[in-house]
């Protein structure tokens, strides 16, 4: 997990390393200046505790893609990126057991949403979406997420990313025409905007347990606690 000040320094130098290899392999309407990304200490809300789970489940620029039943009475908000660490070590580590123990048993309703810390983890988001069905969006970042290394920290992200997302169905053309998705672009941003303007998200991975604010990665432990009280 990322502090507030740790995490803003952070987003200014992931933007800075990749636009060197980033600009001109994402063109058209993914625009990557480090302005569009980086946000001014001005622009983040003071974390708050407890959000009405009005607020929270509020329609947002994109839709929640919901896992688990629509009637449970407990819901799981995360704020995640995609090429953030403690984010892919708990999607890969504690996520399959919150879903075995929770989602699927109809227990809680699980909704991940897009906190991007870099144009990197934007093009991932966007691909994600791009797939169209719900259930493949959540294949494809569940791929990346264990992919992570392979993607995110290479010489050549854009082009491994590519190679990742033919797993999904993409060919090079409808790849580019995703990442030239000027509106997705804009609402993969304005999810992460609201969390951070109107929630004071300020780190990844935060999650909110029926508006609860639980900031940094989770064990099953710490999860099992929070919602034992909450199933009863």
């Amino acid at each position: 997990m990322l502090n507030k000040k740790i995490w803003s320094v952070s987003l200014a130098q992931a933007t800075l390393s990749r636009r060197a290899v980033l600009q001109g392999a994402l063109i058209g309407g993914l625009a990557l200046s480090v302005p569009q990304l980086a946000f001014a200490a001005a622009d983040v809300k003071a974390p708050t505790d407890k959000i009405a789970m009005e607020d929270m489940m509020a329609a947002g620029a994109l839709p929640d893609v919901v896992l688990g039943a629509g009637d449970a009475k407990v819901t799981i908000v995360e704020y995640a990126s995609m090429t953030c660490t403690h984010c892919a070590r708990f999607h890969q580590d504690v996520y399959p057991l919150l879903k075995s123990k929770y989602i699927d048993t109809g227990k809680i309703k699980f909704i991940l949403r897009e906190f991007p810390l870099d144009p990197l983890a934007t093009a991932g988001f966007m691909l994600a979406r791009c797939t169209g069905a719900d259930e493949k969006r959540t294949a494809l970042v569940d791929l990346l997420f264990a992919q992570q290394q392979n993607w995110a920290f290479v010489d050549k992200p854009i082009e491994s990313l590519l190679n990742l997302s033919k797993q999904a169905g993409f060919t090079q053309e409808s790849f580019e025409v995703c990442l030239k998705n000027q509106e997705l672009y804009d609402g993969v941003n304005k999810v992460r905007d609201r969390g951070s303007e109107k929630f004071g998200v300020d780190a990844t991975p935060t999650f909110y347990i029926n508006g609860v604010r639980k900031s940094g990665e989770m064990s099953i432990d710490e999860i099992d606690k929070a919602l034992e009280p909450l199933l009863k």
